[in-house]
């Protein structure tokens, strides 16, 4: 049984059971797995209707809804292949990827997103609206419990454009055999978190569909015995993630990172006696995870048995896991959480591996790791450290590119770009992406994203670091939001004096206006867009090497 034939079955099993849920400011939308299963249906009447078959593309351009996952099923279902977009995605970005898939059809989740595809491709082909598409009878009805398109494992399902961070977006082909494959390990990861009970898992979920593991996560909820709560406005996850209720959710690191800051945030606002129980529970906790020591008992106690609870019930109270993917997690904000009695579990995976390689066991968490390779992929390191994959998780090819798609698999192993390490415990780290690597003019190879991510944290007010320097002489650093140049340089020169001489950074430019996707300097997930990123500050990264470091803004640190 392939994985669309499990979920079609397990939503049959039980028809009245609530499945997905949208968080609406006016209240909740929620569908029950009998509804879940007509809106199928009448997707897979409309797709019949227009003539499309199997091996056909549709794209899929839309926020997270109901109606998104009746539509990508039923697109399945029929044996077409799914082509998710991002709904923010720029539209010359959006044209492009368009052009490139050739889809038979563009289903938008409204009436600007049409008119964005019209402009922006005008030779497009059909376009539907999601909320149409699923409620006008097509044709001759189909019974919900038909059956679906037979499929192959080797069939493709979908075409994930991966985000592009130096180049133009490549289509990664993914197949029903990889997908089911994963589907059989994230449910059963789940089910060493979640245990036996009776109730369904509360799922809360706002990262877009269109990417690979937030797709995985949704159909691993379909997969089980889950309620999955979307969350439909960003600017309210806050208020959804406390109205959700969730067991668990799975986050971007930088999500964590705003979560702990709120924290500590109103912690010190109180101030007071429990400033004071936080702040030196939080010294032990850190010394005992760190080796240097005990003491500090009684602080931790009493956080563990005041505080701490508390904190725990304003972020829902039913927390077993925060689940973190997609890019590196500091290990402060880990045992920040871990601290706090809410263990973090890490993933890590790229589209092509379908998103995901390795996953944290709930049980056995090393901090500052993603966890082992899960169950019958192999992992190992190659050239320069990289980390190639092999196992039945891995794509089968890049759509239209067998030249690009020669290279990545090259000895029958996937290159994925990304460096690394294996603990002892067999946990795997990652280090940084190879083609970030800057080589200075002394020879040394360096990995930004680690200094990146220390910077970032330690400077007031910083949104984003960027570090420079490749065939130079020396590091240098762009810092973009609210910073006190006084600040950022104290926090530098603290950096830097636990740094050999080449890893340090000498100068910093800074710039008050955040990176951001609409801009072009970061992909659609929120990556560093590095080329872009130069390209648009030459002048001022220049005025870092330069001797007198001219520039009003770009100073020797």
């Amino acid at each position: 049984m392939n994985y669309l034939e499990n979920i079609l079955a397990r939503l049959g099993q039980s028809p009245a059971r609530i499945v997905v849920e949208e968080l609406r400011p006016a209240g909740k939308v929620s569908v029950t797995a009998a509804e879940l299963l007509e809106r199928i249906a009448a997707a897979r009447a409309f797709f019949a209707s227009a003539g499309l078959r199997k091996g056909d593309r549709c794209a899929l351009l839309a926020a997270n809804s109901i109606a998104w996952a009746a539509v990508d099923l039923a697109a399945t279902a029929q044996g077409i292949v799914v082509v998710p977009l991002y709904a923010r995605q720029a539209p010359a970005e959006l044209a492009a990827m368009l052009r490139d898939a050739q889809p038979r059809l563009v289903c938008c989740g409204d009436a600007a997103l049409r008119d964005v595809v019209r402009a922006a491709w005008p030779e497009a082909p059909a376009v539907a609206i999601l909320d149409d598409l699923l409620a006008t009878p097509h044709g001759r009805p189909q019974p919900a419990s038909a059956a679906p398109v037979e499929l192959a494992g080797t069939d493709p399902v979908t075409i994930i454009y991966t985000s592009g961070t130096s180049g133009e977006a490549k289509g990664v082909v993914l197949t029903s055999g990889n997908v089911t494959y994963i589907l059989s390990c994230t449910t059963a990861r789940l089910d060493r978190l979640m245990g036996t009970r009776p109730n369904p898992d509360r799922v809360f979920h706002y990262l877009p569909f269109c990417f690979a593991s937030s797709w995985i996560l949704m159909l691993s909820c379909l997969s089980r015995t889950s309620v999955l709560r979307l969350s439909t406005d960003l600017t309210r996850v806050a208020d959804d993630f406390r109205a959700a209720q969730p067991d668990y959710c799975v986050n971007v690191p930088a999500l964590l990172e705003r979560m702990r800051a709120s924290i500590e945030n109103q912690l010190a606002a109180r101030g007071g006696i429990t400033q004071k129980i936080f702040r030196n529970a939080k010294a032990a906790w850190l010394r005992r995870q760190n080796g240097s020591g005990g003491g500090g008992a009684l602080w931790l106690g009493l956080a563990r048995a005041v505080l701490f609870p508390a904190i725990r019930r304003r972020l829902g109270g039913n927390l077993k896991a925060l689940i973190s993917g997609s890019a590196p997690l500091g290990i402060e904000t880990q045992l920040f959480f871990m601290m706090l009695g809410i263990p973090v579990l890490q993933v890590y995976g790229l589209t092509e591996t379908t998103g995901v390689c390795t996953m944290d066991d709930p049980g056995r968490v090393e901090p500052g790791t993603v966890g082992p390779s899960i169950p019958g992929i192999e992992m190992k390191l190659g050239d320069a450290d990289e980390i190639l994959v092999r196992g039945p998780n891995v794509f089968c090819g890049y759509w239209n590119r067998p030249e690009e798609t020669a290279k990545a698999l090259a000895g029958g192993w996937f290159h994925t770009g990304d460096q690394g390490e294996q603990t002892p415990a067999g946990n795997w780290r990652i280090i940084g992406r190879l083609k970030n690597l800057l080589i200075l003019s002394s020879g040394h190879n360096i990995a930004p994203e680690p200094l990146e991510e220390k910077l970032a944290r330690a400077i007031p007010g910083a949104q984003q670091v960027v570090v420079v320097g490749h065939g130079r002489s020396y590091l240098a650093a762009l810092v973009t939001g609210d910073v006190q140049r006084e600040n950022a340089e104290k926090e530098l020169a603290r950096l830097n004096g636990a740094m050999p001489h080449y890893r340090q950074i000498r100068a910093l430019h800074l710039e008050p206006k955040a990176l951001t996707i609409e801009s072009g300097l970061l992909t659609a997930n929120g990556k560093l867009r590095r080329e872009a990123v130069a390209a648009r500050f030459r002048d001022e990264i220049e005025a870092m090497y330069r001797p007198a470091g001219a520039g009003r803004n770009s100073q020797p640190a």
